[in-house]
């Protein structure tokens, strides 16, 4: 029992004794920024950490709150319901370095101009915050991502001592959806689609600079400005600059197969089955019954976001305008022998209204993907060939 108590209390002072450690004179804090990868829609914004080196301690660390855990309670249901919870993790800085080295991303770092004062203040912080109990906190697209995180590291941490100017953007008035597009719209047209068809207006405001920061490049510009008080001096937040890993020359893939494309080959082939029953009097109801099924089945999930989660960026979705979640109920009257008056109505209304949707598409204040059209067109037409077999 004596022994097993004079173990525990060792390990109880080295666990106290790591918490309390003391930095030299030679470590540094340093803003890390990943440039944009090819290889996963989430890796298309790029990626921010914070590294802690010092030589005389043996410490070299990356803290990332890029983290998140598949293997949470609720993975799923969190995720759909927005309340998706992320986590700081802490690696090794060649462990971090490989990952990045395998996928040909460039590492830039921007050293601090920090004292040793405030630096040992953010490495206490880092370290308390990547305690399990500390490390998770609830993930926002655009207000609590891996990058805003960082920058509210060093304003809670720093307080008055850390200013970033209100201005600093060099091209700003962007709306988050347009930030988006700058850095998907080439390479990932799919994911841009999907995104357009998910999140609504809030995200068609037009950002400030400091919300620009939800991207790890306008954190790395927002710290190029940035101002540091040291020994009652103001300085610049960064002292210097460096290329840690540097990145191959790569052919950027161009993607032909875009929304655009193959929804106007659906509409081509809808076209052709009208042409098909104006001739032959055949009736496509199945091919009716899936487009109109599909896209209710999209306006309820709309709805839900917007209504049933915590998806903020959810809200005033205008693609419910053509994704009708009425669209559902009346795809299962397609089924039917005989189509009832009040489908025929339905489908009468519809055409005039997605007209106008058309008509107004560039107007509305939601910027909405115009790969969507030839659906919209589509649905027109279907409704025609519904009307046409009375």
């Amino acid at each position: 029992m004596r022994k097993t108590l004079t173990i525990f209390f060792l390990f109880l002072t080295i666990g106290v004794n790591v918490f309390a450690q003391k930095l030299s004179p030679q470590a540094t804090v340093s803003i890390l920024t990943i440039e944009p990868g090819q290889e996963e829609l989430f890796a298309a914004f790029g990626h921010s950490a914070i590294r802690i080196q010092d030589p005389a301690n043996g410490i070299d660390k990356v803290y990332n709150y890029g983290t998140y855990y598949y293997n949470q309670p609720y993975f799923y249901l969190n995720f759909a319901r927005g309340y998706l919870l992320y986590g700081l993790s802490v690696r090794t800085y060649d462990r971090f370095k490989g990952y990045y080295a395998y996928f040909n991303r460039e590492i830039k770092a921007q050293f601090l101009n920090l004292s040793l004062v405030q630096t040992q203040a953010i490495f206490d912080y880092m370290e308390n915050n990547a305690k399990p109990e500390n490390s998770m906190y609830y993930y926002d697209y655009y207000y609590n991502n891996c990058a805003t995180k960082i920058r509210d590291v060093f304003i809670e941490v720093l307080g008055d001592d850390f200013t970033i100017p209100a201005q600093f953007v060099e091209q700003p008035g962007k709306s988050i959806r347009n930030l988006n597009d700058d850095y998907i719209q080439d390479s990932f047209p799919w994911g841009k689609l999907g995104i357009d068809l998910c999140l609504g207006l809030p995200i068609d405001k037009i950002a400030s600079d400091y919300e620009y920061m939800f991207l790890p490049d306008y954190l790395y510009e927002g710290f190029e400005v940035a101002k540091i008080k040291r020994d009652s001096i103001w300085v610049p937040s960064v002292a210097k600059e460096k290329i840690i890993l540097a990145s191959r020359p790569m052919d950027e893939p161009k993607v032909w197969f875009t929304p655009f494309v193959a929804f106007s080959l659906l509409l081509v082939f809808g076209i052709l089955l009208l042409l098909i029953q104006i001739r032959t009097g055949r009736k496509f109801k199945l091919f009716d019954f899936l487009l109109f099924f599909v896209i209710g089945a999209i306006g309820l999930l709309l709805f839900l976001l917007w209504v049933a989660t915590d998806h903020k960026a959810a809200a005033n979705n205008f693609n419910l305008l053509w994704a009708l979640p009425t669209h559902l109920i009346v795809a299962f009257a397609l089924l039917r022998k005989k189509i009832k008056r009040w489908a025929n109505w339905y489908f009468a209304l519809l055409i005039p209204f997605l007209l106008a949707v058309m008509i107004f598409w560039k107007i509305f204040p939601q910027d909405l993907n115009e790969g969507f059209i030839p659906i919209v067109f589509l649905m027109v037409v279907r409704s025609i060939a519904i009307i046409l077999r009375k």
